[in-house]
């Protein structure tokens, strides 16, 4: 073969090879609108790994990997009790490749800290609450041998100022329920707050804090580990994965109704279309029988309600929890 043949032999292999590699490498369109997804999805949960925002949202993200064939990766965005991760939520591009996975603290932060880094009412688009946990009041029962919630306010009120309790921030849920726990009892007892309820719950097992008041999900193993002890849920009803705790009203502490949302948003001009798809998936994920086993079993109730329900859900929360850290006294710390 000649020089020249040969030369141009090596091109032609050359230009076919690069063809086939470019053609094996092409993004592969997804089945949304304009072929989204195309590439992997952050959602942003601005809480410590371990928490039940953390926990709920792995569960829905791998069923939506799985079901859209594109990876939706958490990335855990902890500090200033949910404000970090949530105002970088507000600023990141509304294309669909960032989704909030947010808790209760969406709707407490704009009342419990002078200033918040996102508008909850323009900055997203909220899509749903894909499901609820309720709160309970722990104890680590080798510290603190109680087995009961007037017990527990007996012990703390012969002992003021001895004894602390964990949560999962300052304005989350389940520290407005210890606060409220402490107004009904009068009660002499320090707060401590942790970046999710991961880190609060590890506190409470390792005897730093005797108490806590957490959200459910990451609590029911070590509950039923008897390594925790569940005296009372902060909810109307008893919970279905632990038929024998009462609700702190049948424990004598009425009027303490506090659960938390874990829910779904997306920036704000994200477009319609992509937004609503994004809706539809996260319900069809949460509701396939095998993320919604794994959910109750760890105490939370799927919701799944529409994007117009959670937008009046906010509006109706934030004046609720306003007044409630407004007659509590309650300030960031």
């Amino acid at each position: 073969m000649s020089l020249r043949a040969t030369a141009w032999a090596c091109s032609w292999a050359l230009a076919l090879s690069c063809g086939l590699t470019a053609a094996n490498t092409a993004v592969a369109e997804g089945p949304g609108p304009g072929g989204y997804p195309n590439r992997p999805v952050k959602i942003i949960v601005p809480f410590a790994p371990a928490g039940p925002t953390d926990i709920a949202a792995r569960f829905i993200a791998a069923k939506m990997s799985e079901n859209l064939k594109q990876q939706f990766y958490i990335e855990n965005q902890a500090g200033a009790g949910g404000n970090l991760g949530m105002g970088n939520a507000a600023k990141a591009p509304a294309d669909g490749y960032t989704i909030l996975f947010v808790s209760s603290s969406y709707v407490v932060n704009p009342s419990l800290y002078d200033k918040v880094p996102y508008d909850p009412y323009k900055d997203f688009q909220p899509l749903t609450v894909a499901a609820t946990a309720a709160n309970v009041l722990l104890v680590n029962p080798t510290v603190l041998p109680v087995k009961s919630a007037k017990e527990l306010a007996d012990m703390l009120k012969a002992n003021p100022g001895k004894y602390s309790f964990a949560s999962a921030g300052t304005g989350t849920t389940p520290h407005l329920s210890g606060e409220l726990f402490k107004l009904t009892y009068k009660l002499d007892i320090v707060h401590v707050p942790f970046p999710g309820a991961g880190p609060a719950i590890q506190s409470i097992v390792g005897g730093h804090t005797p108490l806590a008041f957490t959200s459910l999900p990451p609590a029911v193993p070590l509950i039923k580990e008897g390594k925790l002890r569940a005296l009372a849920v902060a909810n109307k009803t008893r919970v279905k994965v632990l038929p024998d705790v009462p609700t702190l009203e049948e424990a004598g502490s009425p009027d303490q109704e506090a659960d938390t949302f874990q829910a779904v948003l997306v920036p704000a001009n994200t477009p319609k279309d992509v937004a609503q798809f994004i809706y539809q998936e996260v319900v069809k994920a949460t509701k396939s029988p095998e993320v919604t086993a794994k959910m109750e079993q760890l105490g939370l109730e799927i919701i799944c309600n529409t994007p117009e329900q959670f937008t009046q859900q906010i509006k109706t929360e934030i004046a609720k929890w306003g007044r409630v850290i407004k007659e509590a006294g309650i300030k960031a710390q």
